[in-house]
């Protein structure tokens, strides 16, 4: 395949990832973005927090590129996993924006290197930290992804509204009652089992 096309298809990939974390935080008040709903305290704008800085990380530092704008506080040794999750002087918009021009610098390591460009990722063991431009791309599409989906459950708990992105949700169906019946069924089956 042509670089160009490859590229192509990584950053298309790379965009619908990013666009569904965004998506999950629409119409929500503060409250439900920051709110914990599972025990390790995941939370919908702190997952965007992380996979900004992830993103950040991997096309950023490991290419030699520091981002020069505002950042939110990253994961210390005096506040474990600060990366999961937004301060209260971190507001959504900030977040969100620090997200949006996170792409921007991103997208310009991206489209200025080749993907067999090498880089090297400090926080990994120095035998391995060696790379390219194109395995950390695959990893941060993998990454985002992940939380992607993460998102995607959490925000079906705040409120139920469910899908992949705005105008393509990807589901079999729209409609509560054929969900109920659906479930129901699955609940049949697993009843079976206990």
């Amino acid at each position: 395949m042509e670089e160009g096309a490859a590229k192509h298809d990584l950053h298309r990939y790379l965009r619908d990832a990013r666009a569904s974390m965004l998506w999950k935080l629409e119409g929500l008040p503060e409250y439900d973005m920051r709110r914990p709903l599972v025990p390790t305290g995941t939370n919908l704008l702190g997952l965007v927090k992380h996979v900004a800085l992830v993103e950040l990380g991997y096309l950023g530092e490991t290419f030699g590129r520091p981002f020069e704008g505002w950042a939110p506080q990253a994961a210390s040794d005096t506040e474990p996993n600060a990366d999961q999750w937004a301060a209260a002087e971190e507001s959504p918009d900030q977040v969100v924006e620090f997200y949006r021009e996170v792409w921007r610098h991103c997208d310009e390591t991206f489209w200025a290197l080749p993907l067999d460009a090498p880089g090297r990722v400090p926080w990994w063991p120095e035998e391995r930290a060696a790379t390219t431009l194109h395995h950390v791309t695959v990893r941060v599409i993998a990454e985002t992804n992940r939380h992607a989906g993460h998102a995607d459950i959490l925000r079906e708990l705040i409120d139920g509204r469910i899908g992949w992105v705005e105008g393509n949700d990807n589901l079999p169906s729209t409609d509560p009652g054929w969900w109920e019946s659906y479930r129901s069924s699955l609940e049949e089956i697993a009843q079976r089992f206990r």
